[in-house]
């Protein structure tokens, strides 16, 4: 896992929307994935962070980002595995590596926003202690919300 820059910009896209469109969710550049067009502004220049999980050959094949919000909390962002990769136990690897950096950088809370589409995605957060919530609004393609206070 490394730290990710703007020269990845392009390849987080494509993971992204690669993994969206296989289950039916559509991409939106202009706004819900509009943070990934200067992940160093985005996440960086807030005091969050950004990270690539790249495979042995230097691809990109999962990602995260935490994104800074009010009052010590953190929004779990862009956390995708490619199709390939999965039922590895790296999707396990990208959470655990979220939670930690999540609490290095000081945050209390963390929150997420997801389909529910995404089941295999939703049964990691819950395993992990996540438990719904209603937020203020959620992103166009997103039907659920789970927090977890990190301690």
């Amino acid at each position: 896992m490394r730290l990710a820059t703007n020269v990845d910009c392009e390849h987080i896209t494509s993971l992204v929307y690669c993994v969206l469109r296989e289950y039916g969710l559509k991409p939106d550049p202009a706004s819900t994935d509009a943070d990934i067009k200067d992940i160093e502004s985005s996440y960086f220049g807030r005091g969050g962070t950004f990270l690539v999980l790249e495979a042995k050959d230097g691809s990109i094949i999962g990602a995260y980002g935490l994104y800074p919000l009010e009052e010590h909390a953190c929004e779990l962002r862009k956390m995708y595995l490619h199709k390939a990769y999965r039922g590895k136990g790296l999707g396990k690897l990208l959470l655990d590596d979220a939670l930690a950096k999540a609490r290095q950088l000081g945050f209390r809370k963390m929150v997420l926003e997801t389909a529910s589409v995404l089941e295999e995605a939703i049964a990691l957060y819950k395993s992990y202690g996540f438990v719904e919530y209603t937020p203020d609004h959620l992103s166009s393609r997103c039907d659920q919300a789970y927090s977890l206070e990190l301690k």
